[in-house]
């Protein structure tokens, strides 16, 4: 199985007739995503990479029956485009712009309140189901199926805990970029809650870093479960010395004062399995 991403997804995506979003949906449909249309305003009834393009979000799900869509859309004109998505009821979006201003952010995840719509993102690599769909700019060839989830703040570090997973013998049932700017969609509980969801994942990575507190909510989240999965945990930044002026976006938040060992300490006592080295990953996946 799968979380939020599978062969069945009906997708559409904004922005399509870009340069970056020609060059990726084209990546994507090879790949066997569902990709059935295109938005972007002033095209609507012409045709790119053969599919059909709309004016709007709501006429595209309308005509195709698409329920999630892909956005390769410039920062500025992100809250309009996951607005009309929400309008239009779909169930998930997923936003690959970095930049996107923190009040738009704000304005977003206020809209997002009471709708069914799910974001991942922005500034992500996006979501891809081994074998099944990719919407992003995932490398497509380094994902096998397996039985393994991935979640990641980090979007460099997602393809090295994909390469682990490799290492180990094993394959991934989802992977998801969670983003690294300072406010996101969906978080390390809304992945972790379907990871444990789903039958086929049976184990999990998770990816964090310096800034923010999303890690520190993943393990209150885990330490509430009756029978939590096995979760092997890596936090970048470590060797960094504490109050160091970070350079990620989250860090914005805590202004340095939580240490990259502080998220480390909190994961572990949780119950997850912290590694040192990303590199040692395999080695704990082939314990369990």
């Amino acid at each position: 199985m799968s979380i939020l991403l599978n062969s069945d997804t009906k997708i559409i995506c904004q922005g399509i007739t870009g340069n970056q979003a020609t060059f990726h949906i084209k990546r994507s449909i090879n790949y066997g995503t569902k990709v059935l249309g295109g938005v972007t305003p002033g095209k609507g009834g012409g045709t790119h990479l053969g599919l059909p393009v709309f004016n709007t979000v709501k006429e595209a799900a309308q005509a195709t029956g698409a329920k999630a869509s892909v956005m390769y859309v410039p920062a500025p004109y992100v809250k309009s485009a996951v607005i009309e998505a929400a309008e239009a009821e779909l169930d998930l979006v997923v936003c690959i712009a970095d930049g996107v201003p923190l009040k738009d952010m704000l304005e977003i995840k206020s809209v997002l309140k009471g709708t069914k719509t799910k974001l991942i993102g922005p500034n992500t690599p996006g979501i891809i189901t081994p074998n099944q769909a990719n919407m992003g700019i995932f490398p497509e060839n380094i994902h096998t199926k397996g039985h393994i989830g991935v979640v990641s703040r980090s979007s460099t570090l997602t393809y090295e805990a994909v390469l682990e997973t490799s290492r180990a013998g094993e394959g991934q049932t989802t992977v998801v970029g969670l983003g690294d700017d300072v406010l996101i969609g969906m978080d390390f509980v809304d992945i972790l809650k379907l990871f444990h969801e789903d039958k086929e994942t049976k184990a999990i990575v998770l990816i964090g870093q310096q800034g923010g507190t999303f890690e520190e909510a993943a393990a209150e989240y885990y330490k509430s479960l009756k029978n939590p999965k096995p979760v092997i945990a890596f936090i970048a930044g470590r060797a960094i010395p504490f109050g160091y002026k970070m350079g990620y976006a989250g860090d914005v938040i805590t202004g340095g004062r939580i240490s990259a060992q502080d998220k480390k300490d909190v994961l572990e006592e949780a119950g997850m399995i912290i590694v040192d080295n990303i590199n040692d990953i395999h080695l704990r996946l082939k314990e369990l």
